[in-house]
């Protein structure tokens, strides 16, 4: 299986992190790089390195030779960082691509993640003959995660389930997040989006853990790009979306994207208050 890309979603606008951000202590220089960023290329720690330098450090680690970068058209601060080309940006080791996540017509913003990974596909025609993974430009995933899905597989798609005391988020956090149903094969059944907080023990498997999905999948194109391109509208939040997809194809196809369990915290920026707590290690 060859799987060396890497694909990242950084095309949403912050608004959570943008809103938490006069309920917090921290200086105003670093609120005012939240204010004017998006939330992956806030400077953090001592180093003084946004999120998404280490991100693409890990993925480096884990031997991937490509990134795309799904952005909006307004990039200029991802270009500061990676490069001012379209693609074939020399970063850290990887060739860095940008794929532009336009608006519909009619529409004042982006289309939701299933249209920025599709848009990302059609752009770059290559990533529909191969495996990739996506993840989310907020989350921090380790070198282990990113590497687990290189391996090699009898199945085209996979994602990270992630075991809920290792995240060491609070429930009212975890309730935030999407939970998973495995079958006793180690395959996705479903995904459930923002669960009732008051219902998560009815989500816990064997072992007592709730299975946390964190958005970092790999898929093969090819099998994929339907779902992206028929996944339906949200009603409420009205945005065609990456886990609706992967439902749709777990629904016609039960035994398609394989589990792989891991334990850990993934550093996170969801709210300013994140910032300060920020940790690589």
């Amino acid at each position: 299986m060859n799987n060396e890309s890497l694909v990242i979603l950084v095309g949403g606008a912050s608004s959570r992190m943008k809103k938490s951000l006069e309920h917090t202590d921290l200086d105003d220089k670093t609120k005012n790089a939240a204010q004017k960023l998006h939330k992956s290329l806030i400077p953090l720690g001592e180093s003084g390195q946004p999120l998404l330098y280490y991100l693409i450090k890990n993925a480096v680690d884990a031997n991937y030779k490509q990134v795309y970068l799904i952005t909006s058209k307004e990039n200029e601060g991802f270009k500061d960082l990676v490069g001012y080309e379209s693609k074939n940006n020399k970063y850290q080791g990887v060739s860095v691509h940008f794929a532009i996540q336009h608006i519909p017509e009619g529409r004042e913003k982006p289309l939701g993640t299933a249209d920025a990974l599709e848009q990302c596909l059609n752009q770059y025609p290559e990533l529909k003959q191969t495996y990739f993974t996506v993840c989310n430009g907020d989350n921090l995933y380790s070198v282990g995660a990113l590497d687990d899905l290189r391996k090699k597989r009898d199945v085209p798609n996979a994602l990270i389930s992630y075991g809920s005391s290792g995240l060491q988020f609070s429930e009212e956090r975890l309730a935030k997040f999407a939970l998973m149903d495995i079958s006793p094969e180690g395959f996705l059944r479903g995904i459930i989006e923002k669960p009732d907080i008051s219902k998560l023990d009815e989500y816990r498997d064997a072992s007592g853990e709730l299975r946390v999905s964190m958005n970092i999948f790999s898929f093969y194109g090819e099998a994929f790009y339907p779902y992206l391109k028929n996944c339906p509208i949200h009603p409420v939040r009205n945005e065609k979306e990456l886990p609706e997809a992967v439902r749709n194809l777990v629904s016609e196809n039960p035994q398609s994207v394989l589990c792989y369990p891991r334990s850990e915290h993934i550093p996170d920026l969801t709210k300013a208050e994140d910032i300060g707590r920020f940790r690589t290690g």
